[in-house]
């Protein structure tokens, strides 16, 4: 079975690869597991001119082939005005690409997804949609119209999957959206990583966040909760990891507020940068108020020994609550603070909490989440490769019939 997937994630031809496509983030890693269930995957996305990107990664993978579409440029009305000409621009592309597939993949927020899934649903393609923004509180008429258009078609051949998870299915309207987790860890990096943590001593307490540093992500509340904690733990510091059009504001923040040599800014990372510093660290901190789908960067965390203090937004209270971390109910410094504190109530209630965080990350290896994946297109289309399916995606099949 050929995949012909349609994706918004800018990459670039890089002079480290040689003659291959790069970009950054868990997308690579995605890519390649997926390529594993089909006999062959085109990847349809936009193309921009290498920037020396810090953490690229090659786009590679089982008979994985990148089609390059222009890039787009600008933003807000500008990229809005502009995405026309560049429909059209791309068109000659897309649709010998759409024709020739058996099915199509649109990962979605995202324009580009979008027209592969109008595309695909135009040409009666089966249609696998995953979600990875904000399915629960859809505010834009994007948003709305994504959950629509997915409620809508699910069913039969079309395989729709929300990223995140609750104790409910994502729809009341089609049983047939279902949830499905975010992951690029494999089960060798899982082992790698996992390092239980011991009670941190002396007053010594660093915290870490790692985001697209915004200011709905909750980086300037653990920042005013700083000199709260002060006192306790002298020997305080805390790491903001990643670029966003917020961090101006956090600097300028701490330095108001006199803890700006507590806090760190190191930017973006590549993963194992992001890695190191997980484990230099003695907690995540996430008191995001945005209904982000699964975030990686929490399960990296997960993963790497550090208990959790987040708020109850979408997928964390069942992420933490197996004993993994603390979920705090407000948003203001007072409130993390507080968290931060039971977190750090004693030695036998942290040390638990950092062997359950191990515990809890080995359920969302990548693997897991391809075979998941496969199971359900498998369940739908049938076999998605030549030869006979591996067995592990078999028996998700299997098991997903009795």
């Amino acid at each position: 079975m050929k995949l012909v997937i349609f994706s918004h994630k800018p990459c670039w031809r890089s002079p480290h690869f040689f003659n291959g496509y790069a970009t950054d983030g868990g997308f690579p890693f995605q890519m390649k597991a997926l390529s594993e269930l089909f006999d062959e995957t085109r990847l349809l996305v936009p193309v921009k001119p290498h920037v020396g990107t810090k953490g690229e990664m090659l786009l590679a993978g089982h008979n994985l082939s990148v089609v390059p579409l222009s890039g787009r440029s600008g933003t807000g009305l500008f990229s809005k005005l502009s995405f026309i000409p560049w429909l059209l621009r791309n068109a000659p592309t897309m649709i010998p690409e759409l024709r020739s597939a058996d099915a199509i993949h649109a990962p979605i927020p995202g324009d580009v997804g979008t027209v592969g899934l109008l595309l695909g649903w135009l040409f009666r393609k089966p249609l696998f949609v995953r979600h990875c923004g904000n399915w629960l509180r859809p505010k834009t008429p994007a948003e709305k119209f994504w959950r629509w258009f997915m409620e809508s078609t699910a069913g039969g051949r079309n395989v729709m999957l929300a990223t995140g998870g609750a104790a409910e299915p994502p729809s009341r309207k089609n049983p047939n959206v279902r949830w499905i987790f975010s992951t690029s860890l494999t089960q060798k990096e899982l082992s790698k990583y996992a390092s239980s943590r011991s009670y941190p001593s002396h007053g010594q307490l660093r915290l870490i966040i790692v985001a697209r540093q915004e200011k709905a992500k909750g980086a300037g509340v653990v920042i005013r909760c700083l000199p709260l904690l002060a006192r306790r733990f002298p020997n305080l510091a805390l790491d903001i990891v990643g670029e966003g059009s917020a961090i101006p504001g956090f600097k300028q923040l701490a330095s108001e507020i006199g803890v700006q040599s507590r806090v760190h800014f190191p930017g973006k990372l590549n993963h194992e940068q992001v890695m190191q510093r997980l484990r230099e660290a003695h907690l995540f901190i996430f008191p995001t108020t945005s209904s982000d789908g699964f975030p990686k960067a929490v399960l990296e965390g997960l993963a790497s020994g550090l208990p959790v203090v987040a708020t109850r937004i979408s997928v964390l209270p069942q992420l933490l609550g197996n004993g993994c971390g603390v979920l705090v109910d407000d948003v203001t410094p007072e409130s993390v603070a507080q968290g931060i504190e039971q977190a750090l109530r004693d030695a036998t209630t942290y040390e638990a909490m950092s062997r359950q965080a191990i515990d809890t990350a080995r359920q969302y290896s990548l693997e897991s989440w391809r075979d998941t994946i496969g199971g359900y297109l498998s369940t739908a289309w049938g076999p998605l490769k030549s030869e006979i399916k591996d067995e592990r995606t078999s028996s998700i099949v299997r098991s997903q019939r009795l």
